[in-house]
């Protein structure tokens, strides 16, 4: 069992690639003594954020973003500088992340294992924290359903959040994660996309593919067996889910 932490480490994320940084907010929000600061999509507005006088202790940074790249921000990063843990699909930059004395080097794809090991080491150069008193379970996989009109409570970022279902466009499976999707916001949730089918109380929520739940009442459109969403987004009805959602559709 892990030990909470009397002083989280604040952490900040700079990835240019929006799946990455949904993973990194994850992982972030399931390890105990950590707490997320910011998490941002470029270099340049984390650079921006540090400059303004934030500080944070562990800085999980993309090397290969547009305008300024990782290596680049960590060379002008102002004092005090957070620990610095770069992430990248790429191998050849270890020796760039040496000369620079990063704390640690993370390949693409992320690891929760290996995320955990460098975390740990952070942890240990920095000596030891004095246990705090526990805060919220850290529970279960699944999402804890407790409907109050069209809102439940999910667990996301290691606190339980009140969802509005009624924002939600669709669900996308995420290996054993979920991620809501709004038109402002998209959310992990540690549960796979068949508890959700399962186990969703609201009858306009419909699966329509093995990695898509979608909000029946948001279709604007259907185009080529795919449904056309708020914000662009456009969904594919895979051929067994077809007859079943479109007679659902005809009928809302």
């Amino acid at each position: 069992m892990s030990t909470p932490f009397a002083f989280p480490l604040a952490c900040v994320i700079a990835d240019d690639n929006e799946m990455n940084r949904l993973t990194l907010e994850h992982y972030i929000g399931m390890t105990d003594g950590l707490t997320l600061a910011g998490s941002f999509p470029d270099g340049i507005t984390c650079l921006n954020y540090f400059r303004a006088g934030h500080l944070a202790d562990l800085l999980l940074l993309d090397i290969t973003m547009p305008e300024l790249t990782g290596l680049e921000l960590v060379r002008i990063l102002p004092e005090p500088q957070p620990e610095v843990v770069l992430v990248t699909t790429h191998r050849d930059y270890a020796l760039d992340a040496f000369e620079l004395q990063v704390a640690d080097y993370l390949v693409k794809p992320l690891d929760y294992a290996r995320f955990s090991r460098t975390v740990d080491r952070i942890r240990a150069r920095r000596g030891p924290q004095t246990p705090a008193a526990p805060s919220l379970p850290a529970g279960g996989s699944e999402p804890t359903f407790g409907p109050e009109g069209n809102t439940l409570f999910l667990k996301i970022n290691n606190r339980l959040t009140r969802v509005n279902f009624d924002e939600v466009l669709y669900i996308e499976a995420m290996s054993v994660y979920s991620v809501l999707v709004t038109a402002k916001h998209k959310h992990i949730v540690y549960s796979t996309l068949k508890v959700f089918e399962e186990r969703l109380p609201f009858s306009h929520f419909a699966r329509v593919h093995r990695s898509y739940i979608v909000n029946s009442r948001q279709v604007e459109a259907v185009e080529d067996n795919q449904l056309v969403l708020p914000g662009g987004y456009r969904i594919p009805v895979a051929k067994a889910y077809q007859e079943s959602f479109f007679r659902r559709l005809r009928g809302l």
